[in-house]
C-alpha cells in the first residue's frame, strides 16, 4: 500500500464529492489535520476507518488501498458483449455491457460463461398473439431450476426472473433478431436461440 497514491485518491475523490478536508473529517469524527495527512501521503487510514471513508467517498475498499480507480474503456454499451451475472447464495441477477466489478453477499461474482443448449434444455418457441411463448422442458425444483430467461436484441434487454416449483415458461413481445438465454442454477448459462 502506497500512501502517497492512497491519499492522491483520497484528495481527487473528496474534491469530486465538492467537500473540504474539514467536511470530510467531521463527517469521519477525526480533525481535519488527520486528512490533510492523509493526503500528503504522510499515513495511511486505519482500518477501521476504510468502511466509512468508502462510503463516504462512493468507492470500494480495494480501490482506496491500491490508490487507482482503474476505470473500464468506454465500450459504447454495445449489447454484443452483455455479460449476465448470478448471485449463487441470494439468487440476485445483474447484467452489464462492459466489464464490470460486482459483488453480492460479500462475494465477487464472475460472469457466467455461455454454453450451448443440450439434451437437458430443450426450448420451445411459439408464436402467440404479438407475443414469443418460450417454454423449457426442466425440472423447477429448489435444488435445480431454471433461474431467468432473458431476451437480448441490439438495444435492449428483457428478463423475467424464474422461481422454484413454477412452470418454465414466459412471454416476450414479438421482436426481430435477437437472443434467449436461460440460466439453470446447476448447468449456468445457456444460449437458447
Amino acid at each position: 500500500m502506497d500512501c502517497t497514491k492512497v491519499g492522491k485518491l483520497i484528495a481527487s475523490l473528496r474534491k469530486e464529492k465538492h467537500m473540504t478536508q474539514k467536511a470530510l473529517a467531521e463527517a469521519m469524527h477525526l480533525s481535519d489535520r488527520t486528512i490533510s495527512k492523509w493526503e500528503r501521503g504522510l499515513g495511511c487510514p486505519d482500518v477501521t476507518l476504510l468502511r466509512s471513508l468508502s462510503e463516504l467517498l462512493g468507492v470500494n475498499v480495494e480501490q482506496i488501498l491500491a490508490g487507482d480507480l482503474s476505470p473500464n474503456e468506454k465500450d459504447g454499451g454495445n449489447m454484443k458483449k452483455i455479460k449476465f451475472y448470478a448471485c449463487p447464495q441470494c439468487g440476485n441477477v445483474v447484467w452489464s455491457t462492459g466489464e464490470a466489478e460486482l459483488s453480492c453477499c460479500g462475494r465477487k461474482l464472475a460472469a457466467l460463461e455461455v454454453q450451448k443448449a443440450d439434451e437437458g434444455h430443450e426450448v420451445e418457441i411459439e408464436e402467440v398473439e404479438d407475443d414469443y411463448y418460450i417454454t423449457i422442458n426442466h425440472e423447477m425444483t429448489k435444488a435445480h431450476f431454471i433461474s431467468f430467461i432473458a431476451y437480448v436484441r441490439y438495444d435492449r434487454v428483457l428478463i423475467v426472473k424464474l422461481y422454484p416449483e413454477q412452470n418454465a415458461e414466459v412471454r416476450f413481445p414479438k421482436m426481430s433478431k435477437g437472443n434467449i438465454y436461460a440460466y439453470c442454477t446447476q448447468h449456468g448459462l445457456i444460449k437458447l436461440k
